[in-house]
């Protein structure tokens, strides 16, 4: 898994840390050796792990700058894409964002196995934590991959976009329909479309797609809803 990590990087044009590709394949290990217990990931093969989980994550700092960022992963899972960002930009200040306690738990846990010092583990919801000071229009950086709809995700993520930041939603190639039906909303809550940035995970023979949208102000109050009420009736 770290040469074709490494390899792949490579193929993105990423230079990354020294021992930062050994760091990603010490993760994916500690992933699939949790995943017999804990159900974080229906990618079990190792090649598969190094593309589709942290290749595809690193193909992200094509979209932006990080270094230097506050950025939040909003849904986090088995930590992607926030945790390989923080191992290959170490200036990246990280929080990875759950609700489910057990994966924030084990985050914690590979964070310390791997010495990753940039990355703060938070168990909570994301339409609560959205609300609470220090979160809202706070972070340079909102991710998200693979979480909800765009017209949901986007009451979920853009709260926590300070004006000036951006929110990159990871999504297919096929959302073109979806990023649409998500514009109303997305400027409701103060931000705006930006073009596309599509991507080739090398080795893969996929093509993945970040929508991005800029934070213009601040995102009114009420917002985010209730999750029930997000659901029920989405901007």
């Amino acid at each position: 898994m770290r040469d074709r990590i490494a390899k792949g990087l490579e193929a993105l044009g990423i230079a990354p840390p020294p021992g930062a590709a050994d760091k990603l394949a010490e993760y994916g290990r500690l992933l699939l050796e949790q995943n017999q217990v804990m159900n974080l990931t229906a990618i079990t093969q190792p090649d598969q792990v190094a593309d589709l989980h942290f290749l595809d994550s690193a193909a992200l700092l094509g979209a932006a700058e990080f270094e230097g960022k506050q950025l939040i992963d909003v849904g986090t899972g088995a930590g992607f894409p926030g945790l390989p960002l923080a191992i290959l930009v170490p200036t990246l200040q990280v929080a990875l964002l759950d609700s489910l306690g057990k994966r924030i738990h084990w985050l914690e846990q590979v964070c310390a196995a791997l010495e990753v010092t940039n990355v703060r583990c938070i168990h909570a919801r994301a339409e609560e934590q959205a609300l609470e000071q220090g979160w809202r229009d706070s972070f340079d950086l909102a991710v998200s991959r693979a979480v909800a709809p765009l017209n949901l995700l986007c009451e979920l993520c853009l709260p926590y976009v300070k004006p000036g930041g951006r929110f990159l939603a990871m999504k297919s190639v096929d959302s073109g329909p979806e990023t649409d039906q998500a514009a109303r909303g997305i400027a409701l809550l103060g931000g705006r479309l930006l073009p596309s940035y599509d991507y080739a995970i090398p080795g893969a023979g996929v093509t993945h797609r970040v929508v991005p949208m800029e934070k213009l102000g601040p995102t009114p109050k009420g917002y985010p809803r209730r999750w029930a009420k997000i659901q029920k009736a989405p901007l």
